[in-house]
């Protein structure tokens, strides 16, 4: 087959989570999103998952802890009019630009739960079991709930849906009440906090959500009840409102394990009907069980993606460890078994440095673990904001792998193309190559050590005879001229990694140009 009929090279994409635990409740990070997405297209990142933009509880509230779908930071409640992130004005300038530049949006979908409700409703429930949801504790009691939202200073806006409820001898028309939640975990009647799964007509956790707990339904403040017609149509008519004000590509959905698949399913082919759009959709579902992961992928017909979170724990455990095994780094992974459908990553906003859950991992490793996810075939790798620009709160750091995260993440852009041959043979020294394509031919080699200094003899192809690689990143020094035989004995320093490329490859005055300085301190 001649070159002229061979197909074009699909480019590599990857994501960033464009946002971290810590970032300054400033009301600014739409604006930084808008200034910074042209450096991020440049550098290789091409889809930003952008935070829960929904109004929360609070101006300080990082959006998890949501109170109306339908405002993005434009009606004044909840301590002000703009969330964490800034007003809906600004969230369009940053879709525009994104648009603009050719970056897409995934959204932070929360759609598990309620928050700061605007009245208490009294409704009949029982607590149940921490630890065994199936189980009740209690015998049914009436609680006094925060379950009742009307969303006054959004009105009737968006989203019509209205109910009368009657208080005694008057009628207070609300959008969500009690019924329209399976459970919720505090009683103002007696200031208790427990578990209490709500009772009432056809009434019950929901059945197509994780078993861990004996049922995994609740997991914070008002539980939403995908059973209930009107809570389904609200939330379809959401998403097919915020297709409408943003140029979205896909969502990430909050917290999968522990609301109704057949809910979400059906949420998803309502989007994808009404925009025509096959987008992408990755849940976070936080399990290091691999046979869990996989089992919710089959069940979601393979038309969703879940993040490796067995990789994560891999990646910790090696950092950790004293001579760690780097030939067993993918054993147990979903992107292992299901290449197509993981997203691969090395830290999020939970589970990063200073969080109750933080996740132990050195530094020293994330440029191993960095380059393993972004510079082999398999996994869409999602780049985490706190480590390409650093984090910020009461113990800041600086940006990971000594400032060069761009530079792995444009090295995937560039060259990590073509058939791949791997060199996964010694504990503390791994490397692998990529052979280039017929239009992206330029290719490169990785080696890494967990150790001290090493080096691998790689072949890379007798097409790059003569050729003389040069390590992008510039930790490694010296010059590789590649043999007759296509080989070349390529190093790295002790913990640390190289990637290898050849020093006239298109492309190469690109490195070290990203503007880290998102805050512009």
């Amino acid at each position: 087959m001649g070159d002229k009929e061979q197909k074009p090279t699909p480019e590599n994409v990857t994501m960033l989570q464009a946002f971290e635990w810590f970032c300054p409740d400033d009301g600014k990070h739409w604006q930084r999103l808008k200034d910074a997405v042209t450096g991020l297209k440049a550098t290789g990142i091409d889809n930003i998952w952008v935070p829960p933009g929904c109004k929360g509880s609070s101006p300080q509230s990082n959006g998890y802890d949501i109170y109306d779908l339908y405002d993005l930071g434009e009606f004044d409640t909840k301590g002000g009019k703009a969330t964490k992130w800034g007003t809906k004005e600004e969230l369009l300038d940053l879709s525009h630009k994104a648009n603009e530049v050719g970056v897409g949006l995934y959204w932070d979908a929360v759609l598990n739960h309620k928050a700061s409700a605007d009245y208490k409703e009294k409704c009949m429930a029982v607590e149940v079991d921490s630890e065994d949801r199936t189980k009740t504790v209690s015998e049914p009691e009436q609680i006094d709930a925060w379950l009742g939202f009307d969303f006054p200073a959004r009105g009737d806006k968006y989203s019509t849906q209205k109910v009368n409820f009657w208080l005694g001898k008057t009628a207070a028309p609300r959008k969500y009440h009690w019924y329209h939640f399976s459970g919720t975990d505090f009683n103002a009647a007696n200031n208790k906090s427990a578990i209490y799964k709500i009772l009432g007509d056809n009434k019950d956790w929901s059945h197509s959500v994780d078993q861990e707990k004996g049922n995994y339904d609740f997991l914070m403040f008002a539980d939403l009840s995908y059973e209930h017609p009107e809570v389904k149509e609200d939330v379809n008519n959401w998403g097919v409102w915020i297709g409408k004000q943003l140029t979205l590509k896909g969502f990430r959905f909050d917290a999968v394990k522990h609301f109704s698949e057949d809910f979400l399913k059906e949420f998803l082919a309502n989007f994808e009907k009404t925009y025509g759009l096959d987008g992408f959709y990755v849940g976070e579902f936080w399990e290091d069980s691999l046979e869990g992961l996989t089992a919710y992928l089959q069940r979601m017909d393979h038309k969703f993606s879940l993040f490796d979170v067995p990789l994560v724990m891999n990646f910790s455990k090696i950092s950790k460890e004293e001579n760690g095994d780097l030939t067993k780094v993918f054993e147990g992974t979903l992107v292992k078994v299901e290449p197509v459908n993981a997203v691969t990553l090395v830290l999020n906003h939970d589970i990063q440095a200073y969080r109750d859950i933080a996740l132990p991992l050195d530094d020293w490793f994330k440029p191993l673990a960095y380059s393993l996810i972004c510079l082999r075939y398999d996994g869409y790798p999602c780049l985490f904001y706190g480590d390409l620009y650093g984090t910020k709160g009461e113990h800041p750091l600086p940006p990971a792998c000594s400032g060069k995260l761009p530079d792995i993440a444009l090295a995937r852009k560039l060259y990590a193309y073509g058939e791949q041959e791997d060199y996964l043979d010694f504990q503390t020294c791994i490397g692998w190559v990529r052979r280039g394509t017929h239009d992206r031919p330029f290719g490169l080699a990785c080696v890494m050590s967990n150790a001290g200094p090493n080096e691998k003899n790689m072949y890379v192809g007798t097409e790059h005879k003569g050729e003389v690689w040069t390590d992008v990143l510039g930790w490694e020094s010296s010059e590789v001229t590649i043999g007759e035989d296509g080989k070349g004995m390529f190093t790295c320093p002790g913990t640390s990694v190289a990637i290898w490329v050849n020093k006239e490859a298109t492309g190469r005055d690109r490195f070290g140009k990203f503007d880290a300085n998102i805050y512009k301190e």
